[in-house]
C-alpha cells in the first residue's frame, strides 16, 4: 500500500488532492491544525498539531515515513528541513508570484518587468529590507531544491496564483456577491476594470498537483506555475457574476486613486498580475478540468450557500468594510465633480487603418475624412 501525508488538506485545494490520492490507491494521512474539518471519500487518519513550528512539527510526525508528502502550509523552509528522511517524494504548494522581485528591480532589464513572466524568466527577490515576505519565500524555495539536489527527496514546487472556489480564505468574489445579495445597484471599478490577473479555480489547481504525483520523474526538481487557461479582466468577472445572479449592476468607473472601495477586489494594486503557464501544460499535460465559466458559477453557488458571516473571519481576511453609505457618497461626489468639468477640447482626426485600401490602382494611403461607423473600425 502506498502511503501519503498531506500537510494541510482541509483548505481550498486540499480535499481535491486527498480524494485524488485515495483514488490512486494511497493510504492518506493529513496533518493540520484542526481549526477546519471536511469530509473525504473515506475515513482517513488526522494528525492535529501546528506545522508552523519545529517542535510541534517534529512531535507530530515522530519517526514515521511516507512514500509521498504534499506540503500545503506556510513555513516551507522549515518543512524542507524537517521532512528529510521522512519521505522520498515531496511536492510543495505555494504562491505563484510571491518570490518575484519588484517591477523596478534592475534584474528585469531596461524595460522593467514583463507581463507574461514564466518560471525561467522570474527575477527572484534578494533584498529582505525591500520585501521581507518575498525574500523569505524565495529562500524557502531555494532550500527545497537544495535538499532535492542533495538527494534527500525528489522535490517539486507548484505555484498557485490567487485561488477561487470553495473554502478559499478571504474570497475575492464575495466583494461582488455580497453586494448583489444586499441589493446594491452600483459598483465602483477602477480604470475601466481592465486589470487582469492569473487566477486558478481550486479544483484545477489541485489537478495540477495530482499530475505531478502521477509523473514523478518528469516533475522532479521542477517549479510549475498554475493558472486557469483563459484570462479575464476584472470588469468581465464582475459582469459575469451579475449576469449569473440575474442582477442589473451599473459599473461606476473612476481613476484608481479615487476608486478606493474596489481596492480590496483589485488586491490593492492597479497593475496586472499575469504568469505564463506553458511549462505545466507542456511537461505535465495540464488542462483545466473545470472551464472558467463553470468555475465561476460554482464559486457563486458556494458563496450563496455558505455565506460568510458579516464581520466574521472571512470578511476580516478579505478586508472589505462593505460601507455602502460611504460608497454612495463617493459616487455622488464623483459624478458632481465630473459634471463641473468643462467639455474636453482636443479634436482628433478620424481613426484609420495603417495599410492602404485603394479604390483605384496606385492610390496612396490617406486618412478618411469621416469617423467610421460604430463597431466597424479595426486598427489592424
Amino acid at each position: 500500500m502506498k502511503t501519503a501525508l498531506v500537510i494541510g488538506g482541509t483548505g481550498p485545494t486540499g480535499p481535491f488532492i486527498v480524494n485524488g490520492l485515495i483514488d490512486r490507491g494511497y493510504e492518506v494521512t493529513i496533518f493540520h491544525s484542526g481549526f477546519h474539518e471536511v469530509e473525504f471519500k473515506k475515513d482517513i487518519e488526522h494528525i492535529h498539531n501546528d506545522p508552523h513550528f519545529r517542535e510541534t512539527f517534529e512531535a507530530a510526525i515522530g519517526k514515521r515515513t511516507w512514500d509521498l508528502v504534499v506540503f500545503g502550509y506556510g513555513r516551507l523552509q522549515l518543512a524542507a528541513d524537517v521532512l528529510r528522511g521522512h519521505t522520498g517524494r515531496l511536492i510543495a504548494l505555494g504562491g505563484a508570484t510571491g518570490t518575484a522581485a519588484g517591477p523596478d528591480d534592475p534584474g528585469w532589464g531596461p524595460m522593467g518587468q514583463h507581463v507574461n513572466v514564466d518560471e525561467a524568466s522570474t527575477v527572484v527577490e534578494t533584498d529582505a529590507a525591500r520585501n521581507k515576505f518575498g525574500y523569505r519565500m524565495a529562500q524557502a524555495e531555494a532550500a527545497l531544491f537544495e535538499a532535492h539536489r542533495a538527494g534527500h527527496y525528489n522535490a517539486t514546487y507548484i505555484g498557485y496564483p490567487i485561488l477561487y472556489g470553495p473554502r478559499q480564505p478571504g474570497p475575492q468574489e464575495w466583494c461582488i456577491v455580497r453586494r448583489i445579495l444586499d441589493g446594491r445597484r452600483r459598483f465602483i471599478i477602477a480604470d475601466g476594470g481592465i486589470k487582469t490577473e492569473s487566477r486558478a479555480y481550486v479544483e484545477n489547481a489541485a489537478h495540477a498537483t495530482l499530475l505531478a504525483v502521477d509523473q514523478p520523474e518528469v516533475s522532479r526538481g521542477r517549479r510549475y506555475t498554475v493558472a486557469d487557461e483563459k484570462l479575464y479582466t476584472m470588469r468581465a468577472r464582475i459582469e459575469a457574476i451579475a449576469r449569473y445572479m440575474g442582477h442589473a449592476l451599473e459599473l461606476v468607473d473612476m481613476p484608481w486613486d479615487v476608486a478606493v472601495p474596489c481596492h480590496v477586489l483589485w488586491r490593492n494594486s492597479r497593475t496586472h498580475r499575469v504568469r505564463d503557464t506553458h511549462r505545466v501544460r507542456a511537461e505535465l499535460g495540464f488542462r483545466d478540468p473545470v472551464p472558467a465559466d463553470e468555475a465561476m458559477r460554482r464559486t457563486v453557488d458556494w458563496l450563496v450557500a455558505n455565506r460568510p458571516a458579516p464581520g466574521g473571519e472571512a470578511e476580516q481576511q478579505l478586508g472589505d468594510p462593505f460601507d455602502y453609505a460611504r460608497e454612495d457618497r463617493l459616487i455622488a461626489d464623483w459624478q458632481a465633480w465630473r459634471a463641473r468639468l468643462p467639455a474636453v477640447d482636443y479634436p482628433l482626426p478620424p481613426p484609420a487603418h495603417i495599410y492602404r485600401h485603394p479604390k483605384r490602382p496606385n492610390e496612396p494611403w490617406q486618412r478618411p475624412q469621416e469617423q467610421p461607423a460604430a463597431g466597424t473600425y479595426r486598427p489592424y
